[in-house]
């Protein structure tokens, strides 16, 4: 009995390592908290204690934004402007004098990355990169983000998305192994695939519009991840269609309805 137990046990190994496909490694459970989870305790939008927060309640990601300094200081904010102030036309010095609004500083992607790895055993750190206006420095940003990445020893914790598709190939040119995933909403699976993108992360309303991209999607080892799920309705439809990802301003509520369709299930 015991041999055949290691048989099939190496059995499952074997088939778990077969194949290209990069998504089923990094899927444990379903919610990613938008901004982090910001809205329980009411913390800022991606501060360091909505990461925080993020990691304590064991959500599978949590979802930041990143732009660059006009000194090319990598920040974690969500909009082009800070306190009135344009991110990309400012040092970070211009901008750290305003601290947010819980009195943490504007956080540098280096502190933000370091907080989420503290205690961390199963929170993904979504790098949502937002695309620079001078296009020239999206390359530089994408270079900067992974060797920063790398430096902290963050690689298997991190998952890249963006609207810059070519943003996101340079990423995958640098670190083929790179979780990647585009937010357009513009390009169906088999084109992802074949660019070496791993992952959809599309506006809800894309899905509904291309339902049959879902199962494209699966079909071709696409991660699938709907923003922002905020409704109870949108909630039903992508826990049903078993989405890889729902990225949530409400985790709270999509674990509740995760937890009632997993109960219906049995």
């Amino acid at each position: 009995m015991r041999i055949i137990y290691f048989i099939a046990a190496a059995l499952i190994v074997m088939s778990c390592n077969n194949g290209s496909d990069k998504k089923s490694v990094y899927v444990n459970n379903t919610i990613i908290a938008h901004c982090g989870a910001w809205q329980q305790n009411g913390h800022p939008k991606n501060s360091i204690a909505a990461i925080r927060d993020a990691v304590k309640f064991g959500y599978a990601g949590s979802e930041f934004d990143i732009r660059m300094t006009a000194d090319d200081t990598l920040i974690v904010y969500q909009d082009l402007r800070y306190k009135k102030l344009n991110i990309e036309n400012t040092s970070y010095a211009g901008l750290k004098v305003h601290p947010l609004d819980n009195g943490e500083p504007l956080p540098t992607l280096r502190d933000y990355i370091r907080a989420g790895m503290e205690n961390n055993k199963s929170t993904k750190l979504v790098l949502d990169i937002r695309p620079p206006k001078v296009k020239a420095h999206a390359i530089i940003m994408a270079e900067k983000i992974v060797e920063l990445v790398k430096e902290l020893g963050a690689k298997d914790m991190v998952i890249y998305t963006s609207f810059g598709y070519k943003l996101l190939r340079k990423i995958n040119e640098i670190d083929p192994s790179a979780h990647t995933q585009y937010m357009d909403g513009s390009v169906a699976p088999e084109r992802l695939k074949k660019d070496g993108i791993d992952g959809m992360a599309y506006h809800h309303s894309v899905f509904k519009k291309k339902p049959e991209w879902i199962q494209s999607a699966k079909q071709n080892n696409i991660a699938i991840n709907a923003w922002t799920i905020n409704k109870v309705k949108d909630m039903d439809f992508f826990i049903e269609n078993n989405f890889d990802f729902i990225t949530t301003d409400e985790p709270t509520l999509v674990r509740e309805k995760l937890m009632k369709f997993k109960e219906k299930k049995k």
